[in-house]
C-alpha cells in the first residue's frame, strides 16, 4: 500500500489498530472478490423474492408445486410459507394463505398494516381475496399467471374498480426468470415421472 493509501485508510482505522501499525481498508470488510457495487441490498425486492424462492424450493423437495411466500414488515421477514396442498390435503393451503396466517400470528392482529407479501407466482383469486381482507400495503410477485392470476394477469382483485374494501400496490416480474424456471423444472420432472409410471393409477398429481 502506498503512503497516501495508508494515510487514507488510517483515517478510518480505530486508534488501537493504528498504534499497532495496522491500517484497515474499506474493501477488507467485503467478502473476498466482491466489490461494493456487487453487494446485495438486504431491503430490496430482489432480496426478499429470493427468500420466497427458498420457500418454493422446500415445496419442490416435497413434490409440491414450488411456490413460496414471505411477509415483510419494516424490512424484516415476519412469516414464511410454501405451498402444501398435497402435504396437508387441503386445497386452500397455498403459500400465500399459510404465510398470511403466520404473519397474523406474529403481529397478533388480522390486519397486516405496513406489510408486503412476496410470492413467487402471481396470486390466484382465492389468495388475492384473502390478501385484500388482510390489508397489506404491497404485493410483489415473481412470474405472472395469465390464465388464473388475480393481480392483473387474468383479473385484478387487488386493485379492483369499483374498489373492494382495500387496495394494494402491485409489483410483478421480480426474479421472474428464476421463478418460472423452478416451476418449469418441476412440471418437466412430474411429466417424466408420470411417463415412467405409464400413467398407472395413483400416479403423482400436480395441481395448485
Amino acid at each position: 500500500m502506498t503512503r497516501e493509501g495508508r494515510n487514507r485508510a488510517s483515517a478510518q482505522s480505530p486508534a488501537w489498530l493504528e498504534e499497532l501499525g495496522i491500517w484497515l481498508s474499506p474493501s477488507l470488510c467485503l467478502p473476498w472478490g466482491v466489490s461494493e457495487d456487487a453487494m446485495i441490498d438486504l431491503t430490496s425486492d430482489a432480496f426478499f423474492m429470493g427468500q420466497a424462492l427458498r420457500e418454493a424450493r422446500k415445496a419442490y423437495a416435497a413434490e409440491e408445486v414450488p411456490i413460496g411466500a414471505v411477509v415483510v414488515r419494516e424490512s424484516q421477514v415476519i412469516a414464511r410459507a410454501w405451498n402444501q396442498v398435497e402435504t396437508l390435503r387441503d386445497a386452500t393451503a397455498h403459500a400465500e394463505m399459510l404465510a398470511l396466517t403466520a404473519a397474523q400470528n406474529t403481529v397478533e392482529d388480522w390486519r397486516l398494516d405496513g406489510c408486503t407479501i412476496y410470492v413467487t407466482k402471481e396470486p390466484c383469486p382465492m389468495c388475492a381475496g384473502a390478501i385484500v381482507h388482510c390489508r397489506p400495503v404491497r404485493v410483489v410477485y415473481g412470474c405472472p399467471d395469465l390464465k388464473g392470476g388475480a393481480a392483473g394477469g387474468w383479473i385484478n382483485l387487488l386493485q379492483a374498480n369499483p374498489p373492494l374494501n382495500h387496495q394494494c400496490e402491485v409489483t410483478g416480474g421480480v426474479l421472474e426468470d428464476e421463478c418460472v424456471g423452478l416451476l418449469q423444472g418441476f412440471f418437466r420432472e412430474a411429466r417424466a415421472r408420470k411417463g415412467e409410471e405409464g400413467g398407472s393409477q395413483g400416479g403423482n398429481r400436480v395441481r395448485r
